[in-house]
């Protein structure tokens, strides 16, 4: 047994979410990011006229990748300030710059900035995620745009639609999450370089009262870092609600991804259509014969506690004191990588789903079969009366002719002999011939067909052919 069986691990990186993201919010990938923090600073701060060296940066830059976490840690334990242990171990591998170091800026400057950076690219991943969810589903609806099933309304049998036009509801949610995912990556700020409560105060001095230098150089650093745009002003920390709009974006990943694998389990209990299952999987311990839809189980499973992570981030944005207080620190270490990892394992499980989906034509075709002749009773009265027939006395023998019907299936054998019941009535003699096309499915499913195919070619095809290049991280189903 290895040690790190012995101490609790979170799940989440064992079993469900990508190496990709783990690395992107991995300890290691932040002490970088914060090194290319300080280097990035002592590059503008040099270009803009600070005393910095060319030798100290290089230092800097050769020094970059020297990371001892463990001699981190042990600074950290002594110094009981985190920031300062990656200072000091920084210097300690960088000795000529150590006296530039960090030089005019607070921990936010690093630790708000890497948040940002690591959520930033975090994005990218969930997106190219998405894009892949949405190409899959795309061609599930294609393929299945014409197929009929049974609709349901309150989960009772209804107008039918199609399988096509029924996945485009969840392509059209999964669409709607890439239009906000995009739109947040665009509008993210950097933090940049604004001081130890905000005011620049201290790069103001650096800089001798030379405000447009201090603006520079909080323009160029967020430049250099792959932001737009530096966050127009804040206390220490930015912003605590940046944190409420990431998180309320990749939540609703997770919304709409519950709502996905909720139908896709409704319909594997109805066995019109079922997720990928392995030829070696286990579905019950007890039960062999069980083909549990475990994949989309789990997906509600995360799903549940992804969106609850939100109202969490909305707390702690509510509970920060004028310039900044620390109690958003411990919370923010745990909630917002896992937020990320939850919805990368999530995302994961539906491309996983969505590739793989199997629908059982002939199970479609009877549960519809059984439930038609009602849902064509109107059809049916009208054609009759166009045949010369009296309105009021068809309506009420396919009244009873129904209620009879519907009584057989609910007590007797389940079989639906409406159509029988209606045939073997003389006064519906001149329509007899006209009941099998009377209640054909594809009279009733309406424009479902034409609407996938105008939604695919519409909204659709634009979306993918302007992520025509991009591939989601590698990243599996491991359990």
């Amino acid at each position: 047994m290895t040690d790190r069986h012995l101490r609790y691990s979170s799940p989440l990186a064992e079993r469900y979410a990508s190496s990709v993201m783990q690395e992107n919010f991995s300890a290691r990938r932040r002490a970088l990011i914060w090194r290319d923090l300080w280097i990035a600073l002592a590059e503008c701060e040099q270009e803009l006229g600070l005393a910095i060296t060319d030798e100290q940066i290089q230092e800097l830059r050769d020094a970059r990748e020297q990371i001892d976490l463990d001699k981190v840690a042990d600074y950290e334990r002594e110094l009981r300030h985190d920031v300062m242990a990656h200072v000091h171990a920084y210097g300690d591998v960088a000795p000529k710059a150590r006296g530039i170091l960090h030089l005019g800026a607070t921990s936010c400057f690093v630790a708000d900035g890497s948040d940002l950076i690591m959520m930033k690219a975090g994005l990218e991943i969930l997106r190219d995620r998405l894009v892949s969810v949405i190409r899959s589903l795309a061609e599930f609806c294609e393929h299945e745009a014409e197929h009929p099933i049974l609709g349901f309304t309150h989960f009772q049998p209804a107008q039918p639609t199609t399988l096509g036009k029924r996945a485009s509801l969840w392509l059209q949610d999964f669409h709607l999450d890439l239009e906000e995912l995009e739109r947040l990556i665009e509008r993210l700020p950097f933090r940049g370089v604004k001081g130890t409560t905000g005011t620049q105060a201290s790069f103001l001095q650096l800089f001798d009262g030379d405000h447009d230098k201090v603006r520079e150089l909080d323009r160029r650093l967020t430049e250099r870092v792959g932001f737009d745009h530096p966050i127009p002003v804040c206390g220490q920390t930015y912003p605590r609600k940046w944190d409420v709009l990431v998180l309320q974006v990749v939540s609703a990943i997770g919304i709409t991804a519950a709502k996905f694998a909720t139908d896709v389990r409704l319909l594997a209990h109805r066995r019109e259509l079922e997720e990928p299952f392995g030829t070696r999987q286990i579905g019950s311990s007890a039960m062999p014969y069980k083909r549990n839809p475990m994949r989309s189980e789990r997906i509600g499973s995360l799903s549940r506690y992804l969106v609850n992570l939100t109202p969490n981030a909305a707390e702690t944005a509510a509970h920060q004191w004028l310039e900044r207080t620390l109690d958003d620190s411990a919370n923010r270490r745990i909630a917002i990588p896992e937020s990320f990892l939850a919805a990368d394992a999530i995302l994961l499980l539906v491309q996983d789903v969505s590739s793989g989906l199997v629908p059982y034509p002939r199970v479609i075709e009877r549960n519809l079969a059984q439930e038609l002749p009602f849902m064509a009773t109107e059809s049916i009265l009208m054609a009759a009366v166009q045949a010369g027939g009296d309105r009021q006395d068809l309506h009420e023998r396919i009244r009873v002719h129904s209620h009879a019907a519907a009584a057989r299936m609910k007590m007797e054998d389940g079989v639906n002999d409406l159509l029988d019941r209606i045939a073997g009535d003389d006064a519906f003699a001149a329509v007899k011939g006209q009941l099998d096309q009377l209640v054909d499915p594809r009279v009733f499913v309406g424009r479902a067909p034409e609407q996938v195919r105008e939604f695919l070619a519409e909204v659709i095809a634009p979306c993918l052919a302007r992520f025509a290049g991009v591939e989601a991280a590698a990243g599996e189903v491991r359990v």
